[in-house]
């Protein structure tokens, strides 16, 4: 099995973005597996095909993880986890995460502009959030879900991905993501405008440690995710080196 990350999925300038790559390569554990971690050993590369490779569970058919490798290189790993470490993230409603995005860090500076997710140097080809925040520690923003976007499990993953980094926050400490456990029961539909929340839960050296949590426009959970983010270094102006 091979997975490619296409160019418009991109987080940073030459890699794909996190979430929707961990999305990916989670679906490869089967419909139905519940909550997963990937955890992203190296950037994973654009327009550049990646192997699968599954590790038999007991019953010698269903796997209990995967890998991604290019060639000799280990990208990523994902394996089943229990849901149990997983936080939900209150939300709030629509008016009020919209508002939010009002604030959004990333319209003044932003460390990867071109991110899928939440860049702003993105036209419609994107998602457009911009988790904004909402009190000390916690974000919040609308997601509108265009109609070629709407079903998609990596979709739901990707935009658990950026809400996290924002509540860090990111934009004074440019970091990647480096871990995410995320479960994906729910489903999004064209058009809905979903509310995507963020939380930072801990903060250890170069790491973070983030909730996330999707929710439809009516409400319901459509996916939850803890992650851990990693710090990157910067030049003397701040922007990633």
């Amino acid at each position: 099995m091979t997975l490619l990350v296409p160019h418009r999925f991109r987080g940073p300038t030459t890699s794909g973005n996190g979430g929707y790559t961990a999305g990916v390569l989670a679906a490869h554990l089967g419909a139905g597996v519940g909550a997963v971690t990937v955890t992203l050993r190296l950037p994973p590369p654009l327009e550049t095909p990646m192997v699968v490779e599954p590790d038999a569970a007991n019953d010698g058919v269903t796997p209990h993880g995967v890998t991604l490798r290019l060639g000799d290189d280990l990208v990523a790993e994902a394996t089943r986890a229990p849901a149990a470490d997983l936080v939900t993230v209150p939300p709030v409603g629509p008016e009020e995460a919209a508002e939010a995005s009002r604030t959004y860090a990333g319209l003044r500076r932003h460390p990867f502009p071109e991110c899928f997710v939440c860049g702003t140097a993105r036209g419609e080809d994107a998602m457009g959030l911009r988790p904004g925040r909402i009190d000390h520690g916690r974000t919040a923003c609308v997601w509108a879900v265009a109609p070629d976007l709407a079903g998609r499990p990596e979709l739901a993953w990707a935009a658990l991905d950026c809400p996290g980094g924002w509540a860090a926050p990111i934009e004074g400490r440019p970091m990647v993501l480096g871990r995410i456990t995320a479960e994906v029961p729910g489903t999004t539909r064209p058009g809905e405008r979903c509310v995507v929340m963020g939380q930072l839960l801990a903060t250890e050296g170069r790491k973070s440690f983030t909730a996330t949590t999707l929710y439809g426009e009516d409400g319901r959970l459509v996916g939850r995710a803890r992650s851990t983010w990693i710090a990157v270094p910067t030049t003397a102006d701040g922007t990633v080196a």
